[in-house]
């Protein structure tokens, strides 16, 4: 509500000097050639996951160090909590490496959201949440065909076990839909909007309150001004608990299609 009268406030000063933020400043230009800032740091985000686990592995102790016992508590975390305990025992341990890796991936390139000369979620540009839940798509299915076969895993699938007759002819589809075509869409989408729309009212009560403050300064607009960086702060200290779920609730859907997907029964 906060968000949308400051909004509201700061539009009719459109005109007099105050842009509002738009999806516009999120089509950042090439640092270099065709290479774009979230190129970067998707790049910066696999050396960063990877230095990290590396140094936190490299010297193992029965007692472990800071580095080492942080690691562990973040596999641990994946492995036990959501892989074994979504996708069961039998076959969890095969996919902890992939939701291990996306799990950390996802956090990385949310976080960079709050890091200062970074300021930027990778995740808000629709294209990378998009790409990320085609792989989750193509494991998923994947491991449903080598499972029960091309033909058996369409009607593993598309057929809910005890439905028989007439009413296949509504539900099969509807189960295809559902599973195939619109689960890949709504996992990329929930990751997408929450980091444009978190980003995006950063923009707006940062730039809002400069402008309050710096460029149209009054008694009221000073208040109006602190205001809007005090809600700055409050939301980005709310971002790290939303860019922390993203990434939970991402693996944890990845996880809960793959049981799905190796499950004996629809």
């Amino acid at each position: 509500m906060i968000a949308g009268n400051l909004a509201a406030a700061l539009v009719p000063m459109a005109s007099g000097g105050f842009t509002p933020p738009g999806p516009a400043d999120f089509d950042l230009p090439p640092i270099i050639g065709g290479i774009t800032k979230p190129m970067v740091m998707v790049v910066l985000s696999a050396v960063l996951i990877f230095a990290v686990t590396y140094a936190a592995s490299r010297k193992a102790a029965i007692v472990p160090g800071r580095l080492q016992y942080a690691g562990e508590w973040a596999y641990s975390g994946v492995r036990n909590g959501i892989a074994r305990d979504i996708i069961g025992t039998e076959h969890y341990m095969k996919f902890v490496p992939y939701l291990f890796t996306l799990f950390a991936f996802v956090l990385v390139n949310n976080y960079f959201g709050l890091v200062p000369f970074i300021q930027f979620p990778t995740f808000s540009h629709s294209g990378y949440a998009y790409g990320l839940a085609a792989l989750s798509w193509l494991l998923y299915n994947g491991v449903g065909i080598w499972k029960h076969g091309f033909l058996g895993y369409l009607k593993h699938t598309c057929v809910p076990a005890g439905v028989r007759g007439p009413v296949l002819l509504l539900i099969a589809p509807l189960e295809f839909l559902s599973n195939i075509l619109v689960r890949p869409v709504t996992l990329a989408l929930r990751l997408f909007a929450n980091m444009f729309a978190g980003h995006l009212l950063l923009i707006l009560f940062a730039l809002g309150g400069e402008y309050l403050l710096l460029e149209a300064f009054s008694p009221i607009n000073a208040i109006g001004g602190v205001l809007a960086w005090v809600m700055f702060f409050g939301v980005s200290a709310l971002e790290l608990l939303v860019m922390f779920l993203q990434a939970y609730v991402f693996t944890l859907l990845t996880a809960m299609y793959v049981s799905g997907a190796v499950a004996d029964e629809h």
